[in-house]
């Protein structure tokens, strides 16, 4: 059974792209379920993700005993540097006494310990999208089997431990392994060097096609923010992914009038500190910069230690609000990342509109 072959065109390169370890853990449960309602040991399964697109993932390791089957899948990182490429994630299914589904963590997969994140504290870090694909696929196993009784799902990552090492992870207070994610279940290549050939491309285009201002967003949250809650028009927007800098300069350099930037607190704070590429490698000022603008605001120790230990700046967020300061700490970061724009874009640049 051959590699996922999606390609998608990135500037000059042609990327071949790979599956989630959410979409992973979804198949590995489908089979694992067929093993144990049905008695088959399914080569490969075929799983429908949220992109809509259809893959192909091979079971490996089958095994079975009494009231319980596991099987697992090799993660495919398709041409994107992800370090759970190659990991196998695997999943025990067991018939329960209890009616419903329960999906939980096991070996390698990392548990919640502080708020803010997807799930709840005390959870497996299992996101919410892949346990609705793990939930969906175990309900159609019951389903053909005519099965009616409870089942309990168990996700594993026999290297997520040492994996974890090398994420946010610890630093985001997830514990003892790796985080089961992906929102689409596709897994889409990053090249630094295609996506700035393509991130020129797209704004050479608009350029050509009259535009003399442009939407810029980091990815799919800034786009969906600009398109529903801003009601805008995307006739003339690009997504520049983490390199907000290299696009300022771009456009400064091909003479657009106006930049209009949108995208999540957690991108655009970085970029308020001067950290012109946001990816995690590359930069992370976020929760020092939140607790600094706090202090400017009158916020006092207590707040600004617990700003410090946010583990995302949708949870310090939260804590703005209870403390009344959310409008002055935005206003401050906001006012602070149009100057760092501005700084980027020259001193005659015209002023970059900032929707967070």
């Amino acid at each position: 059974m051959g590699k996922l072959e999606l390609y998608i065109p990135v500037g000059r390169e042609r990327l071949r792209c790979g599956y989630t370890t959410g979409t992973c853990a979804a198949a590995a449960a489908a089979g694992a379920a067929a093993l144990l309602l049905e008695g088959v040991a399914l080569p490969a399964v075929h799983i429908d993700t949220p992109a809509g697109v259809r893959v192909e993932a091979e079971l490996l390791e089958h095994a079975a005993g009494e009231g319980w089957a596991a099987c697992a899948v090799r993660k495919d990182g398709g041409d994107d540097p992800d370090v759970t490429d190659g990991a196998l994630i695997c999943a025990r299914v067991e018939r329960s006494a209890e009616p419903g589904i329960v999906i939980d963590g096991g070996q390698g997969v990392g548990r919640v310990t502080r708020p803010g994140l997807d799930q709840p504290v005390g959870e497996a870090a299992i996101n919410s999208t892949p346990r609705r694909m793990i939930h969906e696929q175990l309900e159609a196993a019951a389903a053909r089997a005519g099965y009616a009784g409870g089942l309990r799902a168990v996700i594993s990552v026999p290297t997520g431990e040492a994996l974890a090492g090398r994420t946010f992870n610890p630093r985001l207070g997830i514990e003892g392994g790796i985080s089961i994610l992906g929102t689409s279940g596709i897994v889409r290549p990053m090249s630094e060097a295609a996506l700035l050939d393509s991130l020129y491309l797209e704004m050479d285009q608009q350029k050509a096609a009259g535009a003399r201002d442009i939407v810029v967003t980091p990815g799919n949250y800034g786009e969906a923010f600009a398109r529903e809650k801003l009601g805008l028009s995307l006739a003339r927007w690009c997504t520049c992914s983490n390199y907000i800098g290299a696009a300022i300069d771009h456009a400064a350099g091909a003479g657009f009038r106006s930049v209009l930037l949108v995208g999540h607190l957690g991108k655009l704070i970085k970029v308020s500190a001067g950290c012109m590429n946001t990816h995690s490698k590359v930069a992370d000022a976020r929760r020092e910069t939140l607790a600094a603008h706090a202090a400017l605001a009158g916020g006092d120790r207590a707040l600004v230690k617990a700003l410090f230990d946010s583990p995302t700046t949708d949870a310090g967020v939260e804590l703005l609000r209870g403390a009344g300061l959310l409008e002055p700490v935005m206003d401050s970061i906001a006012g602070e990342l149009d100057a760092q724009l501005k700084r980027r874009a020259g001193h005659n640049g015209r002023a970059v509109q900032l929707a967070l």
